[in-house]
């Protein structure tokens, strides 16, 4: 598996929500546009495995999932009211509530429905102690919504961004062989949400990540990798790098895991004084969730053993 690695997350743009909270909420989350970070998070340790899967990514998080504990739904009149109780649960983490205000619009039209009601069925299924045939019909629900975005709006990003993560999801249920090949589309899209919006920062992680993943490969799986396929997925280090680092620079900090994977991707490239300076960045930066902790955890470990 190329590598567990998608941990939810969110870009930088969240929409201006009009009124006190709102205010509130663009100062606490720095983007609703991205794939799920920080998330129930499948971190990385060791060697990964070889088909890739991606960050479970939400809200940039400050403050972990919750069960929202009234069944009351939010009805919004018109689209654009819709998309803005929805950003604004998004950010507040109130995820069941999110997943059934957007449901009831599961039969739009309207692209930028779709791609949040993909996001939020996935974010539903990341929950703790979700069902594991609740968690697969919502995997499947998600990728649905994900590809009639795309099909609605093919120059929306975050319809590619997000039809990429939840390929990724899908093909955890269809086999070895499968999710290899699903990783080429996987790229590709990802590549489109970046020539889309070159500024959306997770985005550009995931492809480092991806290129991480596969340059981090051990030489037996390269070789089942390649009796799958004549031409395997491949990438290096160098080229993870480039994409961690450009991340770094659209949006500065914007991701505990990003530091964390800079100093691993130099690590493995035996360049110890630029691994030491991130991967002291990652172990300070302020644990607002679960998967920042266990990023620190990691920092810390790695910082240990380099002495």
């Amino acid at each position: 598996m190329a590598a567990r690695v998608l941990t939810r997350f969110v870009s930088r743009a969240l929409p201006q929500v009009s009124g006190a909270k709102g205010a509130g909420v663009r100062r606490a989350h720095r983007a609703y546009w991205t794939t799920s970070r920080g998330t129930a998070a499948a971190l990385t340790s060791g060697s990964v495995a070889f088909v890739l899967g991606l960050p479970a990514l939400s809200c940039l998080g400050y403050g972990a999932y919750h069960w929202v504990q009234s069944s009351a739904v939010l009805h919004a009149s018109g689209k654009e009211e819709v998309l803005e109780q929805a950003d604004y649960l998004y950010s507040c983490a109130d995820t069941e509530k999110l997943y059934q205000l957007l449901l009831q619009y599961k039969d739009s039209d309207e692209a930028e429905v779709l791609w949040r009601l993909a996001r939020a069925s996935r974010d539903l299924s990341l929950l703790p102690n979700m069902e594991a045939k609740r968690k697969k019909q919502l995997i499947n629900e998600a990728f649905e919504y994900a590809r009639r975005a795309l099909e609605k709006d093919d120059q929306c990003f975050a319809a590619h961004k997000w039809y990429a993560v939840c390929l990724s999801d899908v093909g955890d249920y269809e086999g070895i062989k499968v999710k290899i090949g699903n990783s080429y589309i996987i790229r590709e899209h990802l590549e489109r949400a970046v020539e889309l919006n070159p500024k959306d920062a997770t985005s550009l992680h995931i492809l480092g990540y991806w290129c991480f993943a596969f340059a981090e490969l051990p030489w037996y799986q390269r070789k089942v990798a390649a009796a799958l396929f004549s031409s395997p997925p491949v990438s290096t280090y160098e080229e993870a790098l480039e994409f961690f680092l450009k991340a770094e620079e659209v949006d500065p900090d914007f991701y505990s895991k990003n530091l964390l994977m800079l100093g691993k991707t130099y690590l493995a490239m035996k360049d110890k004084q630029k691994a030491l300076m991130w991967l002291t960045k990652a172990k300070e930066y302020p644990a607002h969730t679960l998967e920042d902790k266990d990023v620190h955890k990691e920092a810390v470990d790695l910082l240990k053993r380099l002495g």
